[in-house]
């Protein structure tokens, strides 16, 4: 067994691993470490933890020191630095009309290196923007072109839920999202109501994919056939997918009514996943079909640049 703490360098990012060695660490320790990019002041996680040795994330390097006043005050001054350094960088993409926009600016704790994030269209001839900056700073000059959900996750913000956003508070990494997890949930396909601050589809829509895939499973479609507890042949009508409940339409002396009941009351078809093109264009018959073509585009377009 091998003991390993978590240290995170900014906040909502990515926790990385370190042997602690025999210093008392606890939740919200500050500590210095050796990264790939050079000495590092980090903030600890968790509280230090066993883990088997066949586990340990590699290379595992030890914690240098714990921080100390003197450390803390450098940090606070770097945090200052990366603000006026952000209003400079600025001005200078302003100067070289640059079709990019800078997201964030970091400095390493020992002031070696800073690190501008930018997001842009495409590729970006910015060598002559790195000159500027370097006869600023003094310093190196690393330009680093990211992603959306990746910027988003550095401003942070609020969601539509009211919260603050997920991969801002705590999300270490994102995870795949995919339409059908929000068909899975019965949720509308309006490319605005699933979408995040970013963009692109938003990382909740993952969280509990699995549960409603599983009681999808136990459900009948749309328009399915279905026998139910007395024998008579029904259409269903809409699915209540956490009740597990069903409502069918049944022929009663030549009327339609509507009844409801229990999925386990109801004899049909399980579900085996995917389902065939005439069951989906059976879903889609109450609809336009000229809409359903537009939504689905735009879904499509989400889709793919989440990939």
């Amino acid at each position: 067994m091998k003991k390993i703490v978590g240290v995170r360098f900014r906040s909502g990012g990515k926790p990385y691993y370190f042997d602690p060695g025999d210093y008392e660490l606890k939740r919200g320790s500050h500590v210095i470490v050796e990264t790939v990019r050079g000495v590092e002041y980090g903030t600890v996680v968790g509280e230090p933890r066993e883990i088997e040795d066949e586990k340990v994330p590699q290379p595992l390097k030890p914690i240098m020191r714990l921080a100390t006043p003197k450390d803390d005050e450098q940090d606070a001054q770097n945090r200052e630095k990366e603000k006026s350094a952000v209003a400079v960088a600025k001005e200078k993409i302003r100067k070289h009309e640059l079709e990019m926009k800078l997201i964030d600016v970091e400095y390493t704790f020992d002031r070696n290196k800073i690190v501008f994030y930018f997001t842009a269209d495409g590729r970006v001839d910015f060598r002559e923007l790195v000159k500027d900056l370097a006869s600023v700073f003094h310093t190196r000059i690393e330009l680093r072109q990211i992603g959306v959900r990746d910027a988003t996750k550095m401003l942070g913000g609020l969601g539509s839920c009211g919260r603050e956003l997920c991969c801002h508070a705590y999300m270490a990494d994102f995870v795949p999202v995919s339409i059908k997890m929000a068909k899975e949930q019965n949720l509308s396909l309006n490319p605005s109501k699933i979408s995040g601050m970013c963009g692109r589809l938003m990382c909740c829509l993952q969280y509990e994919s699995d549960t409603y895939s599983w009681l999808n499973r136990k459900l009948p479609r749309i328009n399915d056939e279905v026998i139910t507890p007395y024998g008579m042949t029904a259409k269903v009508q809409s699915v209540d997918v956490l009740r597990q409940r069903v409502r069918v339409i049944v022929d009663v002396n030549d009327e339609k009514e509507i009844e409801e009941y229990a999925a386990e009351e109801l004899k049909f078809t399980k579900r085996q996943g995917g389902g065939n093109k005439k069951d989906r264009n059976d879903r889609r018959s109450d609809r336009g079909e000229k809409l359903i073509k537009e939504e689905l585009r735009e879904l499509a377009e989400l889709e793919k640049k989440d990939n």
